[in-house]
C-alpha cells in the first residue's frame, strides 16, 4: 500500500494486480484499479496488465512460498516457463517472469524506486549496541548469510557463538527466527542480507516491526541487516520496539 501511495503522490495511476489469499485486500483503496489472479496465472497478469495500459510494473509484497506446493494453478503461460526449470529458485524463477513481462513491453522496475527512504543507512540504528560476543557472531554470520544466499537459499540465518543455529529456506524469516531461538535460548543474533547476485528489482530484503516482536518472542538479542539493500517498514516502531526489548539493530554496509 505505501508503494501504491507513493506513487500515487507522483501523479502516477495505480494499477494493481493481486494474488487471492496473498495480497491485503485493502489495496483497493490505494489502488485505480484492482484484479485478481491466482497463483501461477502468469498469462493472466500479463493480460490485464496491457488491458489497463500498463508499460512499468513493481513486484511489491511476498507469497507464501508453502502454498507453492498446494495451491499453485499454473496457466498455460505459466506451464510452459516451468518447463524450462530444472531447479525451482527464487532468482531464475523472478527473472524469468520479468523477461516475460518485458517481451510483451511491460518493464518491471525496482520496488525501491518510490521509496528509497526506507532502505537502511549503515551504522548501528538503535540505542543499545551490540557487545564484543555478538559482533563477532553478526561477522561470522555475515559470511554464513551470504553463502546461502549464493545457492539461493534464503536470506537469514541465526546463529550463536559462531554457530549457525537455523538457516532460512521456504518458511520465511519468522520462523528461522523462531527456530534459531529454541536452540540458542537467549542472545541469538539474527543476519538477512542480500543474495550477492541479487536482482533488487524484486526479492529485496526486508524487515519490520513484526521481525523485532518475533526476535523478542524468540529470546534474540541483535539483528544484523545490509545497509542500502534492505527495507525498513514501520521504522520509528520498529525502532522504538526494539530499544524497549533491549535489541541492537545494525545496518553493514
Amino acid at each position: 500500500m505505501m508503494l501504491a501511495e507513493a506513487a500515487r503522490s507522483r501523479g502516477m495511476r495505480v494499477a494493481v494486480v493481486g494474488h487471492i489469499g496473498e495480497t491485503d485486500e485493502t489495496i483497493a483503496h490505494s489502488a485505480d484499479t484492482l484484479d485478481w489472479v491466482k497463483l501461477g496465472q502468469l498469462g493472466k497478469i500479463i493480460k490485464t496488465l496491457k488491458h489497463r495500459g500498463v508499460d512499468r510494473a513493481l513486484m511489491a509484497g511476498t507469497i507464501t512460498k508453502k502454498r507453492m506446493f498446494s495451491n499453485v494453478m499454473p496457466d498455460l503461460k505459466t506451464l510452459s516457463m516451468l518447463g524450462n526449470f530444472t531447479v525451482f529458485h527464487d532468482d531464475d524463477i523472478l527473472t524469468t517472469v520479468a523477461d516475460a513481462l518485458s517481451r510483451e513491453g511491460i518493464e518491471i522496475v525496482s520496488s525501491t524506486l518510490l521509496l528509497p527512504e526506507l532502505l537502511a543507512p549503515a551504522g548501528i540504528l538503535t540505542q543499545r549496541k551490540p557487545d564484543k560476543t555478538e559482533q563477532k557472531d553478526i561477522e561470522f554470520g555475515w559470511r554464513m548469510v551470504k553463502e546461502i544466499g549464493r545457492l539461493d537459499i534464503g536470506q537469514c540465518v541465526v546463529v550463536r557463538r559462531r554457530t549457525v543455529l537455523a538457516v532460512e529456506a521456504i518458511e520465511g524469516t519468522d520462523e528461522a527466527i523462531r527456530r534459531g531461538g529454541k536452540l540458542a535460548v537467549e542472545k541469538a543474533v539474527v543476519v538477512k542480507a542480500s543474495k550477492p547476485q541479487q536482482d533488487l528489482r524484486f526479492d529485496v530484503p526486508t524487515v519490520g516491526l513484526q521481525t523485532v516482536i518475533t526476535m523478542k518472542e524468540a529470546g534474540a538479542s541483535v539483528l544484523a541487516v545490509e545497509a542500502g539493500k534492505t527495507l525498513l517498514f514501520d521504522r520509528e516502531e520498529m525502532m522504538a520496539f526494539a530499544d524497549s526489548a533491549k535489541i541492537s539493530i545494525v545496518a553493514m554496509s
